[in-house]
């Protein structure tokens, strides 16, 4: 008979309970998203539905998944415009009784200053111009056999910090307990119920005021890489990749980034 050592049963230990984690994550916001034909309470231009709740200050995106079941690899394609969250007057153009409308569609999302697209799986970024929704432009991925590829997309804003998604959680928002912007600082504090590692991805404004910033992560100094430094409004602002490992032990600062300048 094979014999398992600690360190193997340590290791099996921890990924059964990440999965155990991971499972039980989808299935509450499966839950949290669904909608059922039976619930007819539920206005379908409403934000109730295919929705679920985050920390305040993260704001709202859309997330989509292009999924490639042939074997074969091929590109696949969809509409921007289908992608991205309407206005309450998008709604009514589109011939939707206005009476049938709730308040909470979502105004304003429909960014001037294009969007920050941020891609799960290959942990790439990319801003996508606002001429790109209004040219009705596809969004264009070429994807191997069975590969998936998740998409998040959210409204830029060229003034404000913004959280851009991480490689932590499929949602790229779940993952954060609490999201405080400020001027001169970001605190981000991520859930560290179990371990991992991994990075997030932030949007700081007025890029050349943060390029010498002082990174914190778990109370320690940490690190900060550029990876892109995109002009909205014709104000220049960079996005930052900051590595993180949460320990999940419950210590003080576990899962805490902070980025001050």
């Amino acid at each position: 008979e094979k014999s398992i050592t600690t360190d193997e049963v340590n290791d099996n230990f921890e990924v059964d309970v990440s999965g155990r984690v991971l499972r039980e994550q989808a299935s509450k916001l499966q839950t949290e998203v669904g909608w059922s034909p039976r619930n007819n309470n539920i206005d379908p231009y409403s934000r109730e539905r295919s929705c679920f709740f985050v920390a305040p200050g993260l704001g709202s995106w859309t997330v989509a998944s292009l999924s490639n079941w042939m074997s074969h690899s091929t590109t696949m394609s969809v509409s921007f415009a289908a992608l991205v969250a309407h206005s309450i007057q998008d709604f009514a153009a589109m011939g939707a009784p206005k009476d049938s409308i709730s308040s909470n569609a979502g105004p304003g999302e429909k960014s001037e200053n294009g969007y920050h697209v941020f891609s799960f799986w290959s942990s790439e970024y990319v801003w996508i111009p606002h001429e790109t929704l209004v040219d009705n432009s596809p969004l264009v991925k070429k994807l191997e056999s069975h590969q998936t590829e998740i998409f998040h997309i959210k409204p830029a804003d060229p003034t404000s910090c913004q959280y851009i998604g991480s490689d932590l959680h499929f949602s790229c928002g779940f993952e954060v307990s609490s999201f405080v912007a400020g001027e001169k600082r970001v605190l981000i504090e991520l859930k560290n119920n179990y371990a991992k590692k991994g990075s997030v991805y932030l949007y700081l404004p007025v890029g050349k005021k943060f390029d010498n910033a002082t990174v914190e992560v778990n109370g320690a100094e940490g690190s900060m890489e550029i990876i892109a430094r995109p002009t909205l409004g014709g104000n220049e602002g960079v996005v930052v990749r900051v590595p993180v490992v949460i320990k999940g032990t419950g210590e003080e600062n576990d899962g805490v980034v902070s980025i001050s300048c």
